[in-house]
């Protein structure tokens, strides 16, 4: 089922409970925003202190916000973004009774390994494992996940392989599950131009560059992935800063170069990889959503469709909507998992 859903016109929550559950987060903005503030004001709010736990082989920044006996989002963003899309997006949830969990991804933020000799392994089967850990650590037995990017394909990993945690999903440009093997296939020269980057990183050259300019890389990935979405300085910062990690450069170009078969994942993870690739129908409800502005790499949604076998809709999220859907079509994020957990 296709849903087109305008985000200038549609409200879905009066601005005093919006005012109200910024308050109740501490966060640091004296008022709600609309919908599209963070599209052309700057940042809305900031999180207040992460908090910090082990959890597998990291030690996780993450927010922890809303009742704390209330059903569980997790929010999972992408690459070069941080936690910082959903800011906006916390509060609405949290006013609508959820417990809002928004971790850095590894290689993101205060997240940090255990142990030094880890491989700063960036292939999806690990990223899905450490959900796994988090939920885990926190005693959380299911949880709502949503996500976009690199959160999006992690939140269908966890819904492929352990749709018993998973309670739904929201995933930005539908299903994102890949393989080595797939992805020795080539695309159409048009659309390995899209992949600029992932050639870049499979150099040295690639590697260096992005570790000596990687804000400034950032910066042209955003504008690239949302060419309509005016951002100013201090939205950028704020999550730029995330990127500063010690562990970023590595794992960003592990991720790149490991989809192509340039690089090898770690053994533990193989009878996960083996699932992943024969591309594994989701079974847990599902909203999909895609902005009609989007600038990076993305499937059409009628090749996706069969993927969900559970209760499905997608959503076109209009208004020059592009890749950091979360962040710039908050309201329309935010009202995809609030319907998605009544399925």
């Amino acid at each position: 089922m296709a849903n087109d859903f305008n985000e200038e016109r549609r409200h879905l929550l009066g601005a005093a409970a919006a005012t109200f559950a910024f308050a109740q987060l501490g966060l640091g903005a004296a008022q709600a925003k609309p919908a599209n503030a963070s599209r052309s004001n700057g940042p809305a709010a900031q999180f207040g202190p992460l908090r910090q736990i082990d959890a597998g082989v990291l030690n996780v920044g993450y927010v922890d916000a809303g009742p704390p006996d209330g059903p569980v989002v997790i929010l999972l963003h992408g690459w070069p973004y941080d936690i910082h899309a959903f800011v906006e997006i916390a509060p609405i949830l949290t006013a609508k009774g959820f417990r809002v969990i928004v971790p850095h991804l590894r290689g993101y933020g205060t997240t940090r390994f255990l142990s030094s000799d880890a491989l700063r392994n960036g292939q999806q089967a690990a990223l899905g494992v450490d959900v796994i850990a988090l939920m885990d650590a926190l005693k959380i037995e299911k949880a709502h996940l949503a996500g976009f990017d690199w959160g999006a394909r992690t939140a269908n990993v966890v819904a492929a392989l352990w749709p018993g945690r998973c309670k739904s999903m929201v995933s930005v440009s539908g299903y994102l599950i890949g393989s080595q093997q797939a992805n020795t296939m080539p695309l159409p020269p048009k659309a390995e131009l899209q992949w600029w980057y992932q050639y870049y990183f499979a150099t040295e050259r690639g590697r260096a560059g992005y570790d000596k300019f990687r804000h400034d890389f950032a910066r042209l990935i955003w504008q690239i992935a949302s060419p309509k979405w005016q951002f100013d300085d201090a939205t950028f910062d704020r999550s730029a800063a995330s990127l500063d990690s010690p562990d970023h450069v590595s794992i960003s170009i592990h991720n790149y170069r490991w989809r192509l078969g340039l690089a090898e994942g770690e053994a533990k993870y193989d009878d996960l990889e083996k699932k992943l690739a024969i591309a594994p129908v989701i079974s847990v409800p599902t909203i999909t959503l895609e902005g009609d502005a989007n600038g990076a790499p993305h499937p059409d949604s009628t090749a996706y469709a069969r993927k969900f076998s559970g209760k499905y809709q997608h959503r076109l999220i209009k208004g020059g909507i592009g890749h950091n859907l979360p962040q710039e079509a908050p309201q329309a994020f935010a009202s995809a998992v609030i319907d998605v957990s009544k399925y």
